[in-house]
């Protein structure tokens, strides 16, 4: 029997998929999307460049290779593995799976060039139309350079939605347009896992992801603790106790263990 070439890539397509795990800089491991898919994770972050015309996924300019196209990295194989699983990237999860676009520089043009491409794979993303959502196998979040807003307001049509801030919490912004609220985790807080949570910083954090969820967008903190150890495990402890909708972490097996003993 011929094993599909999405389950062959991860080499465990039917691990159990997790709600909250969110993978920082995904393009920075050994096998990007792959290697976090094969852990459950079920939100990954790509940061991207507009080069020649083409998106090039890189942390910094100087990392750039025109091989490393985002297309190459995450579009296509997301695409192999949702015709794979008969539209799911996770095997029986029928939610999307989140992919985090950090726009780098040239919000604007980066984002017109991002639609075009995101167009071409339409029948696999979650879309906006006509003030209507239409949830996909993948949901492209278009995070980084804020210049990007305004051309994705001002369609009526789209295959991507945008990551707010705290400051967008409360506002009239549609949950169609933000879903997504992320944060720095040291401009709220300043508890990094050692000693107990301050009351008011864990009221604050309480705060915080309620204000979302009233809003119906999810929360994400990047920033917080990830080295191995107690502190780091309070902290995701805290979040998880909040209901902080994404992990965010660079160690895909630390939060895979931690998340299957503590919740999915």
């Amino acid at each position: 029997m011929t094993v599909p070439a999405a389950a062959r890539a991860d080499g465990r397509s039917r691990t159990r998929a997790l709600r909250r795990a969110h993978a920082h800089n995904d393009y920075l491991h050994p096998r990007p999307l792959h290697d976090a898919l094969a852990h459950g994770f079920t939100s990954l972050e790509a940061d991207v460049f507009l080069v020649g015309g083409e998106l090039l996924v890189a942390h910094t300019p100087g990392e750039l290779d025109p091989a490393r196209t985002l297309g190459a990295l995450y579009l296509d194989p997301l695409l192999e593995r949702v015709r794979a699983h008969g539209g799911q990237v996770h095997r029986g999860r029928p939610h999307p799976v989140q992919l985090l676009i950090d726009i780098k520089a040239d919000g604007a043009a980066c984002y017109g060039e991002l639609d075009r491409l995101l167009r071409r794979y339409h029948r696999m993303l979650s879309v906006f139309s006509h003030g209507r959502v239409r949830l996909g196998a993948v949901t492209p979040v278009i995070s980084g350079d804020r210049a990007a807003r305004a051309p994705m307001e001002a369609q009526a049509h789209r295959y991507a939605f945008y990551d707010g801030r705290l400051d967008d919490l409360g506002t009239s912004a549609p949950a169609s347009l933000i879903p997504l609220v992320s944060s720095n985790w040291n401009h709220s807080f300043t508890w990094r896992g050692v000693g107990p949570f301050p009351p008011a910083e864990r009221k604050l954090l309480r705060t915080i992801t309620a204000s979302a969820h009233a809003g119906r967008r999810r929360v994400r903190f990047w920033a917080t603790p990830d080295t191995p150890g107690a502190a780091r495990e309070a902290v995701w402890g805290e979040l998880l106790a909040a209901g902080v909708d994404h992990l965010n972490t660079d160690d895909l097996a630390g939060l895979e263990r931690f998340l299957r003993r503590h919740g999915p």
